[in-house]
């Protein structure tokens, strides 16, 4: 007898986790001495959390404490520290009563969707996205609208675009820097968008987890800009600790009972020792600045180098740490195109299918997150192989 399965079985897959286990396969199965396999594929800095955290959760693990639960919000001294980090930052206080520390981004988008929106509902986005959104509101029952979106709008969404809906959407996610694209929606622009969904009862929910690795446009915070929009920040990007699992929410005033009871319900809390080295990152900033200034460097070298190896279609990368590149003069089937680039050249990039099912077999994101020497090779590499 066939057992039931429900809706969260039919996910698709993350399709750049698969790339990563392809890299590995293919670097653990190089002869020694072989070129190694360049890895532009994942969004994880290689440069591991600042010492200042690592530091603070060795002398919590050494201090004798019980490193237990804590309140579903997180312990109050990081949730202070994070609201230090508007005022000082954005000039926007917000109040730590408003932070609900999560056990990342990932386990801030479901405590959001579910407090704001019930099955049915429709959230837009633009295309291309992080596949994760889409594939974690199907799993809930609410419903992905997707806005294709191009360099024209330097692939973010529009005022334009939305008002073209037959249907407002209950919900908008907007991204600034993306992921794929690296393209920011300037302070203006952000926040007509921001008064344009208070005003039409859309809920806004800005994920700002790139937020300090930008390259010359302004960051803004919808936290400053709507008292009903939703803020998602991590420690994942631009603090470097992607394995902590530590992320935050700032919620408006209606979300704060609902989210905290989801929160108690499906963590209880995040991590405590991330907690404390989360807290400590804060104040890392020389060490922090340094790796921003490395991403910028690596950056550069791929803006330079890329267009000469053919890649010569990107996006704007005002932020994060991608490129999303159009190859459709190359091809029109981005997972063959990157998996013979990994198997022939030895690079391991993703294809754009991930983030955008219907136009995606034209693009490809490279990060530039890993070590500089690495990318430096990349264009040559890439140049030597689509001359073959």
């Amino acid at each position: 007898m066939a057992l039931k399965t429900g809706r969260g079985a039919e996910a698709p897959p993350f399709l750049v986790m698969d790339v990563i286990a392809a890299a590995n396969a293919r670097a653990a199965a190089l002869p020694p001495g072989a070129p190694g396999v360049i890895r532009l594929e994942v969004g994880q800095p290689g440069t591991g959390a600042p010492r200042g955290a690592a530091e603070a959760a060795i002398a919590a693990l050494r201090g004798g404490a019980p490193l237990g639960y804590t309140e579903a919000f997180g312990i109050r001294s990081l949730r202070e520290r994070i609201a230090l980090h508007y005022a000082r930052k954005y000039g926007q206080p917000v109040p730590a009563e408003r932070i609900a520390v999560t056990v990342g981004a990932s386990g801030a988008f479901p405590l959001a969707f579910l407090a704001a929106f019930d099955p049915g509902d429709t959230v837009a986005m633009a295309a291309p996205y992080y596949p994760p959104y889409a594939n974690i509101l199907t799993a809930l029952g609410m419903r992905p609208l997707l806005l294709p979106c191009d360099a024209a709008t330097r692939f973010q969404p529009t005022i334009a675009a939305l008002e073209r809906l037959e249907r407002l959407p209950d919900e908008l996610i907007v991204a600034s820097p993306c992921n794929p694209a690296g393209t920011m929606l300037a302070p203006e622009e952000l926040a007509e968008i921001a008064a344009w969904c208070h005003a039409k009862g859309v809920r806004l929910i800005s994920d700002e987890i790139y937020h300090g690795l930008s390259y010359g446009m302004a960051e803004a915070t919808a936290a400053a800009l709507s008292p009903s929009a939703v803020v998602v920040n991590s420690f994942s990007k631009y603090w470097s600790m992607t394995g902590w699992r530590i992320g935050w929410l700032v919620l408006p005033e209606d979300l704060l009972r609902p989210v905290e009871c989801l929160a108690q319900n499906m963590f209880i809390s995040a991590p405590h020792v991330a907690q404390v080295a989360a807290e400590a990152a804060m104040d890392c900033t020389e060490e922090l600045e340094a790796n921003r200034a490395a991403y910028a460097r690596s950056r550069a070298l791929l803006l330079e180098g890329l267009p000469k190896a053919g890649f010569d279609r990107i996006a704007a990368a005002d932020g994060a740490f991608y490129l999303w590149c159009d190859v459709g003069h190359l091809t029109n089937d981005s997972v063959a195109f990157c998996a013979a680039m990994l198997a022939e050249a030895g690079i391991a990039a993703t294809p754009g299918v991930d983030f955008d099912p219907e136009r995606g077999g034209r693009f490809l994101r490279f990060s530039y997150c890993g070590p500089e020497a690495s990318i430096a090779e990349a264009p040559e590499r890439l140049a030597r192989w689509l001359r073959r």
